[in-house]
């Protein structure tokens, strides 16, 4: 178990390298295809337009979808990365408040 002083300097170092909390969103990033039903010359040929689509999952089943510009993708994988990143380093500060509750100074 980790000493007390220990546990404060990792949790320290922890919310230093904590990401732009602004920069954060929950979700999954897709890759679709839109095809029209008539008029289209490239979906006539089956390629169809491929676009990103953020999806973010809600209780009870729901889901919302937001479709992205193509130059929205990269940021929006960074955004997901910095949520994924805090939502971990939140976690280990966690862990590190509750060593803290049971180790003596």
């Amino acid at each position: 178990m980790m000493k007390h002083k220990e546990i404060l300097r990792r949790r320290e170092r922890l919310t230093r390298e904590l990401p732009p909390v602004a920069e954060i969103v929950r979700g999954s990033l897709l890759n679709r295809t839109i095809r029209h039903r008539q008029g289209c010359p490239k979906c006539a040929r089956g390629q169809g337009h491929p676009v990103s689509v953020l999806t973010v999952g809600y209780a009870g089943g729901k889901n919302r979808q937001i479709s992205l510009h193509a130059e929205q993708r990269d940021q929006v994988e960074r955004w997901i990365k910095n949520y994924q990143e805090l939502k971990d380093k939140l976690e280990e500060i966690c862990e590190l408040n509750q060593q803290l509750l049971r180790s003596e100074e």
